[in-house]
């Protein structure tokens, strides 16, 4: 497969998720209200569940694997990138490194909400 197709799954698929995250989580928030995020918590876990179908799928039971980059990167990282988030955690997990995964997890979520609030903070002084 050519770099050039598989570029152009991830960006079909990243475009189509990211349509999908929007039309679910506005849904989901039209049923329920606007209490909590609950839609974006639903993508989420949706999406994580999603992705590990996905690795399994093609992993396990697929020869042909040339469309998981449409799948994979493009739909599930547009349509959460928790999803990635989640598989790399999960890797590091079944692999016995632990400390790499609390480290991992710990960072990345703890880092991130560091990093908005820190970006919330210089935007307002522009």
């Amino acid at each position: 497969m050519t770099l050039v197709i598989t570029l152009l799954q991830i960006a079909l698929g990243g475009a189509l998720g990211a349509v999908s995250r929007f039309l679910f989580a506005s849904g989901v928030m039209r049923l329920t209200g606007n209490g909590l995020p609950l839609g974006i918590l639903t993508v989420n876990v949706l999406g994580s569940f999603l992705m590990g179908v996905a690795v399994t799928v093609f992993s396990h039971h697929l020869e042909d694997v040339r469309m998981a980059p449409l799948v994979m990167t493009g739909f599930l990282g547009g349509f959460t990138t928790f999803s990635a988030f989640s598989l790399d955690a999960v890797q590091l997990i079944e692999q016995g490194r632990m400390a790499a995964a609390a480290f991992y997890i710990g960072g990345s979520v703890g880092l991130s909400v560091i990093a908005l609030m820190l970006g919330l903070s210089m935007a307002k002084g522009f």
